[in-house]
C-alpha cells in the first residue's frame, strides 16, 4: 500500500517533475479512485498541488483533476480561493467545463462580498 495518495499517483500516473518510483505494487485506476473518493481535502490537494503546482502541468489526467477538485469542493464548499482555484482548472482543460468554471467563479465572488 502507498503511504500518501500523492504518492499512489505518482506511480500510477508518473511524475513531469521526478521519476516514478519502482515501488512493486499492482496498479490498478480503480484502487486508485477507492482511495481518492476517501481522502481528506489536505490530501487531495497535497497531490494535485506536488503533481501538477502550475495546473496546467503534470501527468495527472484531466478526469483525476476534476474528480479531485470536485471532492475537495464538496468538503470545503465555501473557500473562495478554492473555487477559483478549481475554475482556473476546468478553464485550462475545457471548453466542456466553462459553464461549471464560471458558476465557480461567481460563487467565489459571492463568498467575498459575503465575506467583505
Amino acid at each position: 500500500m502507498h503511504s500518501t495518495l500523492t504518492e499512489h499517483a505518482r506511480c500510477l500516473f508518473g511524475d513531469e517533475y521526478r521519476p516514478t518510483p519502482e515501488c512493486g505494487l499492482e496498479h490498478r485506476v480503480h484502487h486508485f479512485v477507492e482511495e481518492l473518493t476517501f481522502a481528506d481535502a489536505d490530501a487531495i490537494l497535497a497531490m494535485l498541488r506536488e503533481l501538477s503546482p502550475n495546473i496546467v502541468d503534470g501527468h495527472l489526467p484531466v478526469w483525476v483533476r476534476n474528480l479531485a477538485y470536485r471532492l475537495v469542493l464538496l468538503q470545503r464548499p465555501d473557500e473562495p480561493d478554492l473555487l477559483r482555484e478549481a475554475a482556473h482548472s476546468l478553464w485550462m482543460h475545457g471548453p466542456d467545463w466553462d459553464g461549471i468554471a464560471a458558476d465557480l467563479t461567481k460563487r467565489a465572488d459571492a463568498s467575498n462580498a459575503a465575506d467583505g
